[in-house]
């Protein structure tokens, strides 16, 4: 899973307990990647002792920079969560290489573009990480 930071899986700068249970319970099945602009996300008050990788982006080209970390993985099997404009990218090519694309509300709003660019929206970062945790729930809400 690749995750953007501000305003998907926190508000305000601030990432809640029940965020960071979810996430202990989803490190034990998959991957996760924390992609974000905020130079504090690296430190242990963020995450905690969390099993996530946290990649920190320089201030140029968020968008791309978000896009181009997709090199290591195969695409289709990435599942991203994201709600700006600076993951418009990232959303459009896991969306275009068979992987799935979450958008999340989280109090902050999210861009039109990523709208446009996932296959579904959530509430919050809780709902859509229970897509994953659940995904019984997650193929109903897809099924054709």
């Amino acid at each position: 899973m690749l995750a953007d930071y501000d305003g998907t899986l926190c508000c305000h700068g601030e990432i809640a307990q029940p965020i960071k249970e979810r996430l202990e319970r989803l490190a034990e099945v998959i991957d996760i990647h924390i992609l974000t602009a905020d130079r504090k996300a690296k430190g242990n008050e963020y995450f905690g002792r969390l099993p996530v990788k946290v990649h920190v982006l320089s201030e140029e080209d968020q968008d791309v920079q978000k896009r181009d970390y997709l090199i290591d993985f195969k695409t289709m099997n990435v599942v991203v969560f994201g709600n700006g404009n600076n993951d418009r990218l990232l959303l459009q090519a896991v969306k275009t290489g068979g992987g799935l694309c979450i958008a999340v509300q989280n109090g902050e709003g999210y861009a039109v573009d990523a709208l446009i660019n996932s296959h579904l929206l959530t509430a919050n970062p809780a709902e859509a990480l229970d897509l994953l945790l659940n995904p019984d729930t997650l193929a109903a809400t897809l099924r054709y």
